[in-house]
């Protein structure tokens, strides 16, 4: 049924990033899901309000951060805070990384990096970087384009905040196909939460009632705008089966 489409899609995709099914969603495309994520765990203050991330970021990371520091009224060349590789060396060091969240901590709102370089491949410790995060009150959130179906993830046990990724590169799909979401457990039924709601982020339960007000269904699924297409959930079902054989 086109209704419980979300539901061959939502376990087998936990499964490949280390997830409980609750945590995960498929919508939208990769760089709508970060602005969506941005709502809730973006929340800049004037003391806090700086966006760490790696300087060599795939470009439309980079476009979304910006546009989220500016649309809270901030300028990036303060808010963001880019980290770079040594001089003559391409990737970069863990504890150069650790080394910055550390001096920008008591300032930084948000640690925003990739679970892979997308130029250079190299595979970020994604667990010690959101156990910084965490050490100085700031979130952790991972862009996942180049990990997902490549790196053995362990997303809920790591402690991750969220994280976006797509399918069209190790999960076998295409340019345009669809996405996924990750909102860690601790987060899922946080009615404190900031988001930008639709129907399909409505309480399954009463979703077809067309109640009022909008009741989040816990979890990543509460963070949906849209009924998936089916299409693409069906192919991107092809994929998942793969892996989880």
């Amino acid at each position: 049924h086109w209704a419980k489409i979300d539901d061959y899609v939502q376990k087998p995709s936990a499964e490949v990033v280390g997830a409980e099914p609750r945590e995960v969603a498929v919508m939208n495309g990769l760089s709508a899901n970060i602005h969506l994520m941005f709502v809730p765990f973006y929340r800049p203050t004037k003391d806090r309000f700086k966006v760490v991330m790696e300087a060599k970021a795939f470009p439309s990371d980079r476009y979304a951060v910006e546009s989220q520091v500016r649309f809270h009224g901030f300028d990036p060349a303060d808010a963001i805070i880019l980290i770079s590789p040594r001089d003559g060396e391409e990737t970069l060091r863990d504890q150069d990384i650790l080394d910055v969240i550390e001096k920008h901590g008591s300032s930084t709102a948000l640690v925003f990096m990739p679970g892979v370089q997308y130029y250079t491949g190299q595979a970020f410790d994604i667990a010690s970087i959101t156990a910084a995060a965490h050490k100085h009150g700031s979130m952790a959130g991972f862009d996942l384009a180049h990990a997902v179906g490549n790196l053995h993830l362990k997303l809920h046990d790591w402690g991750v905040d969220f994280a976006c990724w797509c399918t069209y590169k190790y999960l076998n799909a295409g340019p345009g196909a669809i996405a996924g979401c990750f909102v860690h457990d601790r987060h899922a039924e946080d009615a404190s939460l900031h988001r930008f709601a639709g129907w399909w982020g409505h309480d399954e339960a009463t979703r077809f009632d067309m109640t009022k007000p909008f009741k989040a269904e816990p979890g990543a699924r509460g963070f949906q705008l849209s009924n998936p297409p089916i299409l693409q959930c069906v192919t991107l079902i092809a994929s998942l089966e793969i892996f989880t054989s």
